[in-house]
């Protein structure tokens, strides 16, 4: 769903907060719509700044927001990231983010891809094979339901 402009304010989507001459609403209702004042803006570092009018709305992270910006690098710790940053800042964040996790999943995949082989051959000096384990287990099958029948004609010719 794709909202611009005051219904993008009115809902208070993506977690923007609004600042109000007395106070702060989190959730603002449609009546309320037509007092809001403006947004809070940031500085390019993230923390609030009144007086800078650069149009770049803060944004409150979450937990994982908080854990991804530390993962990321951008803050040492979770005590030292601000209550509000730029949206641009934890865009920028999750996409290292994401990059990172894209390594570590082809690299997991590399690292699996070299065990299997390793394991094939392995397999393939002790002269196993799919073929014959599957031919062995099946005539254990065999063997079992022959087994079975036997036991059970032994037992019905004993009543």
């Amino acid at each position: 769903m794709f909202v611009a402009g005051p219904m993008r304010r009115c809902f208070n989507l993506n977690k923007i907060s609004f600042m109000f001459p007395e106070q702060q609403l989190t959730a603002p209702s449609p009546v309320n719509c037509r007092h809001v004042l403006h947004l809070n803006h940031c500085n390019k570092y993230g923390s609030e700044d009144l007086g800078n009018k650069s149009k770049v709305p803060c944004y409150k992270p979450s937990c994982f927001d908080k854990k991804v910006l530390v993962w990321t690098g951008r803050f040492k710790t979770k005590e030292e990231i601000p209550s509000s940053i730029s949206i641009d800042m934890l865009n920028r964040a999750r996409n290292k983010a994401r990059i990172k996790a894209c390594y570590i999943m082809i690299a997991l995949t590399v690292i699996a891809s070299f065990a299997v082989v390793v394991s094939g051959k392995k397999a393939a000096a002790r002269h196993e094979s799919l073929t014959s384990l599957n031919l062995a287990k099946k005539a254990k099958w065999r063997q079992e339901a022959k087994d079975k029948k036997t036991d059970a004609t032994v037992e019905h010719g004993t009543q």
